[in-house]
């Protein structure tokens, strides 16, 4: 479990392929892999991986089929900037929202534009994602946690990025048409999947 407060932006040193995967080595700042054992979760750009070995002083991951098909990190490359984030522990503080670090699609950044020290950024997401968002509420996005400004047509979404932000992830990284990894909000999703299995439709009044 991850809290969506991007720890440390790393870099991808080297990309293996395999049959059942890739198996990525990435080069972290110092002092960030100092409490991170063998075996370990780590967000790579939200999506949770697990440390399974530490070559030089560097982490690598192993990324299975699935993930490498369902997030960013089956295009990543070497040189590629990624946000990094060390698991939660009992204790800690909450200060974004809860992020399982399970992506549930790609999205893609379609327009940035910037109003003073803010930056407005809308991403086309997925769809079963944008219907469980609402506006001002959480989403992670490359693992950063996002306050949702507006819902738009077209399955996008607006969030707005303080210049701390901006500098401290890869976030600015981005031009239009690049992919994101997207995770939907969890009580959203719990929400939903109980308003479907109670059989939808509109809220009773009173």
């Amino acid at each position: 479990m991850f809290t969506g407060i991007v720890e440390a932006v790393g870099a991808v040193v080297s990309v293996g392929e395999r049959e059942d995967g890739r198996a990525l080595e990435i080069e972290a700042p110092a002092g960030f892999l100092e409490d991170v054992d063998m075996g370990g979760s780590v967000s790579v750009d939200g999506a949770c991986l697990t440390a399974v070995s530490f070559p030089q002083g560097r982490l690598r991951v192993d990324v299975i089929g699935t993930t490498a098909s369902r997030t960013v990190a089956g295009r990543y490359r070497e040189g590629d900037r990624v946000n990094l984030e060390r698991a939660l522990r009992v204790g800690d503080r909450l200060e974004g929202h809860w992020v399982q670090g399970h992506v549930d699609g790609v999205g893609e950044l379609t327009s940035q534009e910037f109003e003073r020290d803010t930056g407005l950024l809308r991403f086309r997401i997925p769809t079963e994602v944008h219907d469980l968002t609402i506006p001002y509420g959480s989403i992670a996005v490359n693992g950063v946690s996002l306050t949702v400004n507006r819902l738009l047509e077209g399955s996008e979404v607006e969030v707005g990025i303080i210049p701390h932000t901006w500098k401290h992830t890869n976030l600015g990284d981005l031009k239009p048409g690049n992919p994101v990894n997207v995770e939907g909000d969890l009580i959203g999703k719990y929400v939903g999947k109980l308003w479907a299995r109670r059989g939808g439709g509109e809220p009773e009044e009173g």
